[in-house]
């Protein structure tokens, strides 16, 4: 099999394939820049030009669905509001992953996570990262990283010699072994060890991005021609605001979801902007 077609059943395996159907409701957690072609609502906390460098260098965040301005940790969604519920590539930047997953299965009853591999990760490290997660049969283990960087020596050879897009290439070219892919029912099965320092938490917000833009237009290019046969699964139905929000943020309005952002605040509830 040639890298070119691994790498495409791959993208199709992680980003296309989606085990709902029609009527399925689905959430994107930190859907950022490219948030799954099927998801209903989106969730992502920092959408602003301060926090660029967690996206791919944009000013501010697509605005495609319905986008909530909230902590993954805290959402504001109803138990089991969700059939499905998509976290690729949040859980190794946030602070309380175990948080985060408790409330995916709070909101949903399946889901997909994916984070980078630990040993890929030290290979080529990133400074906006807090956890290294492996596979440990079938628990996600996050063990909390104690510095930015696994080795600062090799990490400033890296860059001063110029070779993090060679190593990105050789390590993107069997993308599989640079990530930890896990399907769950019921409750994810992720056990968290240590937790990062409050520093470490500040200069991982602070980073800069690791994403490249050409990277992600390929992405959502490929995403949009895969897509193309299985339009027909998107939900058609509208989703009311009432139907996903806590019964305490409940309106009563009887207001279907639209393209905005809606914003959680404790004071003054929900808000749309």
């Amino acid at each position: 099999m040639t890298s070119l077609v691994r790498s495409l059943r791959s993208f199709h395996r992680r980003r296309i394939e989606i085990p709902v159907g029609p009527d399925d409701l689905v959430l994107d957690i930190g859907s950022g820049d490219k948030p799954h072609w099927r998801a209903d609502v989106l969730l992502d906390r920092y959408l602003g030009a301060d926090h660029a460098g967690q996206r791919s260098g944009r000013s501010a965040a697509r605005v495609s669905r319905p986008l909530f301005d909230a902590d993954a940790a805290a959402m504001p969604f109803a138990d089991g509001a969700f059939d499905y519920v998509v976290c690729s590539h949040i859980l190794e930047h946030v602070p309380d992953p175990a948080g985060v997953v408790a409330e995916m299965a709070r909101v949903a009853s399946a889901g997909y996570i994916e984070v980078p591999e630990a040993a890929s990760a030290k290979i080529l490290d990133f400074p906006s990262h807090l956890w290294w997660c492996r596979l440990d049969g079938g628990t996600l283990v996050m063990t909390a990283k104690d510095a930015p960087a696994f080795d600062p020596e090799i990490q400033r050879y890296i860059r001063d010699a110029g070779i993090e897009r060679q190593l990105a290439g050789l390590l993107d070219d069997d993308f599989d072994r640079r990530i930890v892919s896990v399907r769950w029912k019921g409750r994810p099965d992720v056990r968290v060890e240590g937790r990062p320092a409050p520093d470490l938490v500040d200069a991982a917000l602070a980073a800069g991005s690791h994403h490249r833009v050409g990277q992600d237009a390929v992405a959502r290019a490929l995403t949009w021609v895969m897509t193309v046969p299985r339009r027909r699964q998107r939900r058609r139905r509208p989703i009311l605001l009432d139907d996903v929000l806590r019964p305490e943020l409940r309106t009563g309005s009887g207001e279907p979801l639209a393209r905005r952002v809606y914003r959680y605040g404790a004071s003054t509830g929900l808000s749309t902007g």
